[in-house]
């Protein structure tokens, strides 16, 4: 969760006054402050390739573009969106992102201007490689990830927010003309045992697989007096979980043999328990960027807390906080019960009138 004022904190639960800011910029300049917002919501999603995603509803009909160099078209304008609370002391911010324009529309006569807009990894995505790419001369993952992001993106700042700061050495990769640049930075980012994505402060940072038995809880819903929760929905089904990951990698360009290692869910008390009455359900990966047993190993042990993790899914409205971000550890207390759950996605609107929503998956009985 993003870092908020204990007053922002506490005006969450309680009756606020919000406020929202939309920014237009164009090549890094100013170029419209404060849009009209009329309606509009960001989402942010943990399991989608682009993390953050807007959709904006503006009410000034002659902000629709006509030219290229308009500060609502489509060539490079970006827009950066704010959410907060104006409290005694003035108006405390929380940033939502850095968004890509994409599709700017609207009738001419009546408007109004719509638009949708993503944040950075669609850039990386966007710039297939044009030619055979090889990481010769980048020692570490971190430094092989800010070679890729930084040809696309001249001064990209990549963040090491792994719990350990770990930065292990990566094995010589090389990449196909026409590969998916994205994907080459999340393989690196894997071979670490992490993930990566675009923050709100148009960083990409690099984090630790979250673990609602490990992380701190950052935000409590509850429903009741003074709860946030509004309402909520549950789901179960067995797709997507896993009870093995077998990881393997073979990379020519180090010259190394093809490496393997299995990690089982083999916890006797498991309901997923390999061998147990869920079956045996083995999740399969290969990387170039593995060369031995061990970093196989440690990948699949890595991924299988989440291939294990119940396909629970918590769907629930609450009362919106701007500073959630994916992969947060949640609190809901509902139904007499009280569990640990990880944010999958969440969508936060732009308007006072709006709920969250938020999708929480996993789903752990928090220990007493």
């Amino acid at each position: 969760m993003q870092a908020i004022s204990n007053t922002f904190r506490q005006a969450l639960t309680s009756s606020h006054r919000m406020a929202v800011q939309v920014d237009a910029y164009y090549n890094g300049e100013l170029t419209y402050a404060n849009l009209p917002v009329v309606d509009g919501s960001v989402t942010l999603d943990r399991g989608s390739k682009v993390r953050r995603s807007l959709a904006l509803t503006v009410g000034d009909l002659s902000l629709l573009p006509w030219d290229a160099t308009d500060p609502l078209a489509s060539y490079g304008q970006e827009l950066v969106v704010r959410r907060g609370i104006a409290l005694a002391t003035g108006t405390e911010w929380v940033r939502l992102g850095t968004f890509r324009i994409d599709e700017p529309s609207g009738d001419v006569h009546s408007g109004p201007v719509t638009l949708t807009g993503k944040s950075a990894e669609v850039a990386i995505q966007d710039d297939r490689l044009m030619e055979p790419t090889s990481s010769l001369g980048y020692f570490t993952c971190i430094e092989v990830i800010t070679f890729l992001l930084q040809g696309t993106i001249p001064g990209a700042v990549v963040v090491n927010a792994t719990s350990d700061l770990r930065d292990p050495l990566c094995p010589v990769a090389t990449w196909n003309a026409q590969a998916d640049k994205w994907d080459a930075v999340t393989q690196v980012a894997r071979a670490m045992n992490a993930e990566i994505s675009c923050d709100s402060l148009n960083r990409f940072v690099v984090v630790d697989a979250p673990n609602p038995l490990v992380n701190p809880v950052v935000w409590d819903i509850a429903e009741g007096e003074g709860g946030t929760l509004m309402s909520a929905a549950r789901a179960m089904t067995r797709s997507a979980v896993y009870n093995a990951v077998v990881v393997s990698g073979e990379n020519t360009a180090s010259d190394a043999n093809p490496v393997s290692a299995v990690a089982y869910d083999d916890d006797p008390t498991s309901p997923t328990r390999w061998g147990g009455p869920f079956g045996r359900v083995p999740r399969f990966y290969s990387s170039a960027l593995l060369t031995s047993e061990a970093s196989c190993l440690a990948a699949a042990e890595s991924m299988l807390f989440d291939a294990t993790a119940p396909n629970i899914q918590v769907s629930i409205s609450a009362a919106p906080n701007p500073a959630l971000e994916p992969g947060d550890c949640i609190r809901a207390r509902y139904a007499g019960r009280r569990q640990l759950f990880i944010a999958q996605s969440l969508t936060i609107p732009l308007t006072a009138t709006g709920s969250s929503s938020i999708t929480l998956r996993g789903g752990k009985e928090e220990p007493e």
